[in-house]
């Protein structure tokens, strides 16, 4: 019984001691907590609803990122299910008919306006016709028939790009504005503690303080909603050029694959 005593006495004392030292050392992180509430309490009306305003901005960035993130991810894996149609069909109506098995895309949007000025210059049209290896009839009408086609699957381009593109302002502009928004929460702080100042005639730290952490809790959330939307906004950005830049050369090859069908049954 004795060896046991000895054994196990200085272990209790050393489970002790680090049961405090987990204590004091998440004392700190429940201090900086409660003051930080205890400052946005004590904050003023302007301050209050400029941190308001910050935090409508943050969430609604957040939700269009979470959006946009969806939406370009659908977008990018649709377009590359297209295109794998498209290299392996024999015929442009062949590929027609096979995209209503795929989900929607910008470069589907694009060619089945293409395809449809198309089908609409050979059924106007009272030129000579011809059909290309994969069984499509194209019409050789006039000189400015390749350049409807082309039309219209620019016109294509700019609808998809101008729907990849919504919302994407509100992004760039809280990324603009929100510091701005957070620095006249912290001029107006600054102030607050000078008036304070004014008021008691003392300069000590309970006077300057409460103005001095509203400014910079100001500074902090402004940063903190436009960060996130510049870096976002950029991001979805680049991400649209490398779709906008697909749309092109899609359109620039389906063009190519019209006119030597073309040059082919002159």
């Amino acid at each position: 019984m004795s060896t046991l005593a000895i054994g196990a006495g200085p272990a209790f004392p050393a489970l002790a001691a680090q049961a405090q030292t987990v204590q004091e050392g998440s004392a700190p992180a429940f201090r900086s907590t409660s003051l930080l509430l205890e400052t946005l309490v004590q904050a003023g009306p302007t301050v209050k609803l400029v941190l308001l305003l910050l935090i409508v901005l943050s969430v609604t960035c957040w939700g269009i990122i979470l959006y946009k993130s969806l939406v370009l991810r659908r977008a990018d894996k649709a377009s590359q299910q297209f295109l794998t149609l498209f290299t392996r069909a024999s015929s442009l109506s062949e590929l027609y008919h096979a995209c209503r098995s795929v989900p929607s895309s910008p470069l589907l949007e694009v060619f089945e306006e293409g395809y449809k000025e198309l089908s609409r210059l050979l059924s106007a049209s009272g030129g000579g016709s011809f059909r290309s290896p994969g069984g499509d009839a194209i019409v050789a009408t006039k000189p400015g028939g390749i350049e409807n086609v082309s039309r219209a699957m620019r016109m294509a381009q700019t609808r998809a790009v101008t729907e990849l593109e919504r919302y994407l302002t509100f992004l760039a502009s809280t990324g603009s504005t929100a510091p701005f928004i957070g620095l006249f929460g912290t001029v107006w702080g600054i102030m607050t503690a000078f008036r304070n100042i004014g008021v008691t005639g003392s300069a000590n730290l309970a006077t300057v303080a409460p103005g001095i952490a509203e400014a910079l809790i100001a500074t902090a959330v402004g940063l903190f909603a436009a960060i996130p939307a510049v870096v976002a906004y950029n991001f979805f950005l680049s991400r649209i050029r490398v779709l906008t830049a697909d749309m092109e050369n899609f359109s620039a090859d389906l063009v190519n694959i019209i006119e030597r069908h073309l040059c082919k049954g002159a």
